[in-house]
């Protein structure tokens, strides 16, 4: 507001030639007055006058202030005054003290002048004293320098001499200590200018020495480390190979004993041998074990030296490089593994896998090595997904070879090499369940390729098969062909040399059939699976069902062509029961499940169809056969006046060719093949005789005629009763049951009463194998002795037979039944 009320008194600038009024004259009196209070009221109370001094010069009247200045120091003038007066007394008490101190200070003065004389006089001396001390403590300081300096050179020599020597031994990490020494203990403290660039010059330039030195070490090391990882690779595989052969030889020796227990009081004792011999082998078994656990922990002797990577990493860390250094390892290491990863194009994979997994075998066990002994170079995970990087990779070239390979042992091959990777890898911690899975995958396509691979092999044996029996002069070929299948019906061992009742087809299907179940579980073990039985089984009947029955069919229907041949079939047939047991036997042992889980889950034979061909061959050409002699019926006189006594023919060529079948059959075919054979032919030739009977070539015939054919059937059922020593009982009376129906159909027209037929319990027990239209027309032929025309041609005067008003009763019956 001031500074308004000033620029209000600042007067325009007016024309040349205007006038100020009276009232204009008046305010700025006015004004000046009221500058002059602001101005005495600012500098009475210490404030800022730096405003009203601006004011006046730029109003351009300083004289106005300076005016007012003066009468503010007019208008003080009488406070001054009276404020003097007010101190005036104390002022010249104040004044008259120090006039008193005045001459006191004199005093004071010459008093000094005195004591510096005498000061002057003493210290002189001393003085000088003191200058040579001063100078002598000077040239002792100097010496003192000048020795902590020559022992300062001479240490950093001694220093930079142990670093040349390490240097020049290859002792780096010596080295880099004398050079840190260097730089942290003397470097700072060496007197000489010259040396100290010297140092700072060449510090670097030798670290960057043993950089480069270092660097090359680990090159070659990471050169070297391939070619070692492979042969690493493949000693560990071979070692969990043996192991594993140790395995099964073991598994071998417990399956004999299994064996033997089943045997005498003397074979077991035999048994308890072999089970020292077992434990004897088990511990062998244990150290190889522990061999193989060295491969990957000992300390240095494990088949590759890691120094040159434990240097060049302490080197690094020396060197404060050591992340750097771990980049550099991490990179390197994963582009070997993935040069490891080529598949040669022109080398073939079944020749080129080992070298391939053992490749990347050894490197997984060189990496396991240094994450666990290198201290931190290298992190678990990071060794995890250079895992899974190489699992990937595995199980895409598996898969690619595989979908290639149309060979089952090569697929075998690779699958057993693979499972050992996997055997060796898990050993060490990997996990391994993809490979498995890939080799899983592709179980169906190796047994597809194993079945036609058996599949050829089979038509091979059976097409060089000659229907022989084999012929076996030592005991080893009775070992190899007999009893290595249990083909054996007795323990005891035949005298050589022995004449076996099956060709050498049945040993050469029976060596590929065993085959397949060993390479079956071989494929199938070690894969991840612990009971893979049912699938051996299932492959196993597929091979027997589909493969080896069918080819056995069609070897029947197309290569069998006489008695001897379908004999020697159907004795094979009989044989390959007892070798069908052994396969599944043979597969459990070797799938490791009891052999009473085996047997529980057994199935029907899987060559039944094979059996029954074989055995139906055999019976239509004995048949066939028998049908040439019992055309000799045809010579039966029908209307005979005396009963033959000693049979028929035919009967006698018939009885004479059954007695010769069996004395041949019974040397090759098993009892029960020969009983259902011989029941088959007696069934035929018991109905060649009632059709004979019923046929149109016999129109009329007596009692007589039938007495004779009553003969017959006895002197068959006489032969079949004599084979009771080589069946049962039970057997040969079955054999008589083939002959039924014409033995029944012999008692009806025999019987004095042939109306019980009509008797329902009497036919159901007596005559059940008869059929009553065959009944009628056989009936009607009969002729009666004491009537030369039986039947309504018959003497109406003379009485009639009983015998022959039943039969008359039962054909008038039965004609009213039909």
């Amino acid at each position: 507001m001031q500074s308004t009320k000033s620029r209000r008194k600042v007067a325009p600038n007016t024309a040349p030639g205007t006038k100020t009024s009276a009232t204009d004259n008046g305010s700025a009196e006015s004004a000046d007055k009221l500058d002059q209070l602001l101005l005495s009221s600012a500098i009475c109370n210490n404030e800022d006058i730096g405003p009203f001094i601006r004011k006046a010069f730029t109003s351009g009247k300083p004289e106005t202030l300076l005016h007012h200045l003066r009468h503010f120091a007019r208008s003080k003038e009488s406070e001054i005054e009276e404020v003097c007066k007010a101190h005036y007394q104390d002022f010249i008490l104040a004044v008259d003290d120090l006039k008193s101190l005045l001459s006191d200070v004199d005093s004071l003065k010459s008093s000094l002048s005195t004591s510096n004389s005498k000061l002057q006089s003493v210290a002189g001396p001393l003085l000088d004293s003191l200058d040579s001390f001063l100078e002598s403590r000077t040239v002792l300081q100097n010496v003192n320098l000048a020795l902590g300096s020559i022992s300062t050179c001479v240490r950093l020599i001694e220093i930079c001499s142990r670093s040349n020597y390490h240097l020049s031994r290859n002792n780096f990490y010596m080295a880099l200590k004398c050079l840190d020494s260097i730089e942290t203990e003397l470097l700072d403290k060496t007197p000489s200018s010259t040396l100290r660039r010297m140092l700072e010059k060449k510090i670097p330039e030798i670290r960057a020495h043993i950089e480069r030195r270092v660097s090359k070490e680990f090159g070659d090391w990471l050169v070297e480390i391939r070619v070692v990882s492979r042969n690493l690779g493949q000693l560990a595989i071979g070692q969990a190979s043996s192991a594993r052969q140790r395995e099964e030889d073991l598994r071998i020796k417990q399956r004999q004993a299994e064996e033997q227990s089943r045997l005498s009081l003397r074979d077991c004792v035999y048994a308890l041998q072999d089970e020292d011999e077992d434990e004897d082998d088990q511990h062998d078994q244990h150290d190889a074990v522990g061999l193989s656990n060295g491969l990957g922990n000992d300390g240095h002797n494990g088949g590759f030296d890691l120094t040159p990577l434990y240097r060049a990493y302490h080197i690094n860390q020396t060197l404060g490089l050591d992340d750097r250094f771990k980049q550099y390892y991490f990179e390197n290491r994963k582009l070997q593994l993935t040069s490891d990863f080529q598949v040669s194009s022109m080398t073939p994979f079944l020749e080129s896998h080992q070298t391939f997994f053992a490749q990347i075998a050894g490197f997984f066990i060189v990496e396991d090595r240094v994450l666990r002994t290198s201290g931190g170079l290298i992190s678990k995970m990071e060794v995890e997904n250079l895992w899974e990087t190489a699992m990937s990779k595995m199980c895409g070239v598996l898969e690619d070879q595989f979908s290639r390979m149309q060979t089952a042992n090569h697929l075998l091959l690779i699958k057993d090499y693979v499972s050992l990777l996997g055997v060796t890898l898990r050993r060490y911690g990997y996990p391994v369940d993809a490979l498995l899975d890939v080799l899983s995958k592709h179980r169906d396509k190796y047994h597809e390729l194993l079945l036609s691979d058996c599949r050829k092999q089979i038509a091979e044996a059976l097409a060089a098969d000659k229907f022989e029996q084999m012929l076996m002069k030592k005991e080893y070929e009775y070992s190899m062909n007999v009893l290595s299948f249990q083909l054996q019906t007795s323990d005891i061992a035949p005298a050589f040399p022995y004449v076996a009742p099956f060709s050498s087809t049945v040993p050469d299907c029976c060596r590929i059939v065993r085959s397949f179940v060993e390479d079956s579980v071989s494929f199938m073990s070690y894969g991840g699976q612990l009971d893979f039985y049912d699938m051996v089984k299932k492959y196993l009947d597929r091979l027997l069902g589909e493969a080896l029955d069918e080819a056995l069919l069609k070897l029947i229907n197309t290569a069998v062509h006489g008695v001897s041949q379908a004999m020697q079939m159907a004795a094979n047939m009989a044989v390959m029961e007892r070798a069908c047991d052994f396969f599944f036997r043979h597969a459990a042992q070797l799938s490791g499940i009891p052999l009473r889980m085996a047997e529980r889950g057994r199935r029907q034979f899987p060559l039944s169809r094979a059996r029954d061909a074989a055995e139906d061959m055999l019976s239509g050409l004995l048949k066939a056969k028998v049908d040439g002699f019992m055309t000799l019926i045809e010579n039966v006189n029908w209307m005979a006046d005396e009963p033959p006594q000693s049979g028929n023919e035919y009967v006698n060529e018939v009885m004479i060719y059954l007695e010769t079948l069996v004395s041949t059959a019974q040397q090759i075919l098993p009892a029960q093949v020969l009983k259902r054979v011989l029941q088959e032919v007696l069934s035929h030739i018991s109905e060649k005789i009632v059709g004979a009977l019923y046929g149109d070539s016999v129109k009329r015939f007596n009692v007589n005629a039938i007495i004779g054919i009553d003969v017959d059937v006895r002197l068959l059922e006489s032969f079949a009763d004599n084979q009771a020593p080589i069946f049962s009982d039970g057997d040969a009376n079955q054999l008589k049951l083939a002959l039924a129906e014409s033995r029944q159909l012999i008692n009806l027209l025999l019987s004095n009463h042939p109306d019980n037929y009509l008797n329902p319990v009497i036919r159901e027990r007596s005559y059940n194998a008869l059929d009553h239209r065959k009944v009628v027309t056989i009936s009607e032929k009969l002729r009666d002795p004491s009537d030369r025309l039986f039947g309504t041609f018959g003497s109406r005067g003379a009485k009639q037979n009983p015998k022959k008003k039943s039969l008359d009763a039962l054909i008038k019956r039965l004609r009213d039944v039909s």
